[in-house]
């Protein structure tokens, strides 16, 4: 079994988890993206951040947040996703980016909106208060 190794930033407000949608998809993701080689999950995170929110996030604040894997997105059954979570604070003013064209905030109600690996962190936000 094939498994892509990817990062995402949770970002939480008011009952509301930050997702973004890329040029030409119809789903929403939770930000991030894959490390480059010899990058660590900070540096490859907060690059991938930058990229496609225009904020930077603030190392002291970054902490893990947990590890999530499901059947990945527009991918052959079989190809997994092991999604690499962290929260932290950011400086700037989110805006999409790069390859998103937009940015949202979503509550539960908007999980068939998302990928699977997506859904799983959804229901797990859930059952801890985190999304309404």
């Amino acid at each position: 079994m094939e498994t892509i190794d990817k990062l995402a930033w949770i970002e939480i407000k008011d009952g509301h988890i930050l997702s973004s949608r890329s040029k030409g998809r119809t789903k929403y993701y939770i930000p991030g993206g894959k490390r480059e080689p010899s990058e660590n999950d900070f540096t490859a995170l907060s690059r991938e951040i930058k990229e496609e929110l225009t904020v930077d996030l603030v190392e002291e604040t970054v902490n893990y947040f947990g590890t999530f894997q499901a059947q990945a997105d527009n991918h052959a059954e079989g190809v997994e996703v092991k999604m690499t979570c962290y929260t932290g604070a950011y400086k700037g003013t989110i805006q999409p980016a790069s390859e998103i064209e937009e940015v949202v905030w979503l509550s539960y109600a908007d999980r068939e909106k998302v990928s699977p690996v997506d859904q799983i962190i959804f229901d797990w936000l859930k059952e801890e208060e985190l999304l309404h």
